[in-house]
């Protein structure tokens, strides 16, 4: 979840690629995964679809363990509000959600009033 997401933990981040416009978007799902590189394109493996990623710097160290290094990915689901707009998140936003224009390389993003949409504006 974006709440547990610490600075520390993106602080190797040198830049973040959207796939999209983020524009268009109220909210993206951002997640820490273990990849086997710092840069360029991951395999994405979840429902829905991958609408951006961070690229680490070259001081970021990978996994003593794994080999593998903490990057983010920013996705959305299937039933997400850009594409069941009366659905499930038609208000609100799920917890690891926040506004994508609020999003740097480093900076952990935030929920506004934009990505949480209270019911009024969602009826409006």
């Amino acid at each position: 979840m974006s709440s547990l997401i610490s600075d520390d933990e993106i602080h190797h981040e040198v830049d973040l690629i959207w796939l999209e416009d983020i524009t268009e978007l109220d909210y993206v799902r951002q997640s820490l995964d273990r990849l086997p590189t710092r840069r360029g394109k991951p395999a994405y493996h979840r429902d829905g679809r991958l609408v951006g990623y961070a690229q680490l710097s070259s001081q970021a160290k990978p996994s003593r363990s794994s080999g593998t290094f903490r990057r983010r990915l920013f996705w959305l689901l299937p039933h997400d509000r850009d594409t069941v707009p009366d659905g499930l998140c038609a208000t609100g936003a799920p917890a690891e959600a926040v506004d994508p224009t609020t999003l740097a390389a480093g900076s952990r993003g935030r929920k506004t009033d934009r990505s949480e949409r209270p019911a009024q504006a969602a009826e409006a």
